[in-house]
């Protein structure tokens, strides 16, 4: 598709992908509006110190996605809306779960009510391979039971589901992308790759949770391509599509690959407040992605290896930017 003077909105423009995506958009000369969480600072997230009021092409709004008028406001006059914002930390979600059902599912309706009254060409709402669960079978397609394994993940289910129900009652056109685990520069510490580099680069020891799920791993700028494809596609209207690499890596085996990379002489330790209740940590998640293929012509172009490299020296350059002594929920 030729973004050229496209108007488009990104909710969660502040966030890890969000802002990759924005990126992206204002390179192919779209116009953004990019809607980040509202604070006091005027912080614009991930986008800040990168962009100003005098960038071409782009206008940052702050406001909060469960605000129905604020969002139908952001709405309006918009031919594309990407759809990220949401509260996304798994730990957090076991102490603030009211927070994730505010944000994650009623910020839903009111992204899809909005795009409905305004007639917007495309929506792209964004999932999570949490939804899946533990695998029942790898690998995972877009056919497997969702299971709800943390309030989080129970969110995301129900975000999805309102999205689905206006595509189905309403003919609302929105596609679900539903990335696996996107790693990549900018990523808070909450996630595990960045956990991993940010221990690694400060010290000898690496603290983590269990080190035996398997995760599918896929660099944000693939990640990225999946969010234009599937929205430039007319066959995912309706769809519900994953993205991700379709290989498996347990996050011991992952720990051990940075290490060697960063800080040979660090060593592991397992950590018991970083480990998942049993019954709601995910065990394995591997990607079928051929429906990605099929419908969008995605798949992913940066090997793991690769994608570690490039997000390493982004955190050598970026240490400031995280505490590596605090537990990031």
């Amino acid at each position: 598709m030729n973004w050229q003077n496209k108007k488009v909105l990104i909710t969660g423009a502040g966030g890890f992908i969000g802002s990759h995506l924005t990126d992206a958009l204002v390179s192919s000369g779209a116009d953004v509006t990019a809607f980040v969480h509202y604070n006091a600072r005027n912080d614009w997230g991930m986008l800040e110190g990168r962009y100003d009021e005098k960038t071409p092409g782009l206008k940052v709004i702050a406001g909060d996605i469960s605000d129905a008028l604020f969002v139908k406001k952001a709405v309006e006059e918009q031919d594309f809306v990407f759809h990220l914002a949401a509260l996304i930390g798994i730990p957090y979600s076991y102490v603030a779960p009211e927070s994730y059902v505010n944000t994650n599912i009623k910020g839903t309706l009111n992204v899809m009510q909005a795009c409905l009254d305004a007639g917007v060409k495309r929506v792209v709402h964004t999932s999570t391979s949490e939804v899946y669960g533990t695998a029942q079978y790898t690998p995972i397609d877009e056919k497997h039971p969702l299971q709800g394994q943390s309030p989080y993940s129970a969110s995301k289910i129900g975000a999805d589901k309102i999205a689905e129900s206006f595509y189905c009652s309403f003919g609302l056109p929105v596609t679900t992308i539903r990335p696996f685990n996107t790693y990549g520069p900018r990523q808070s510490a909450r996630a595990v790759i960045p956990t991993i580099i940010t221990q690694a680069l400060a010290g000898k020891t690496v603290r983590l949770g269990s080190l035996d799920p398997v995760r599918d791993l896929t660099y944000v700028a693939d990640t990225v391509q999946g969010f234009l494809k599937l929205a430039d596609s007319k066959k995912t209207i309706g769809k519900t599509v994953n993205t991700g690499s379709g290989k498996g890596v347990t996050i011991g085996e992952l720990a051990d690959m940075i290490i060697t990379q960063v800080n040979p002489k660090a060593k592991i330790m397992t950590e018991k407040k970083r480990v998942r209740p049993q019954k709601s940590e995910v065990m394995k998640l591997i990607c079928d992605n051929r429906l990605a293929l099929d419908l969008a012509g995605w798949k992913p172009d940066v090997p793991l290896k690769d994608g570690i490299s490039m997000t390493v020296e982004w955190m050598k350059d970026n240490t400031g930017s995280y505490k590596t002594g605090i537990y990031t929920v």
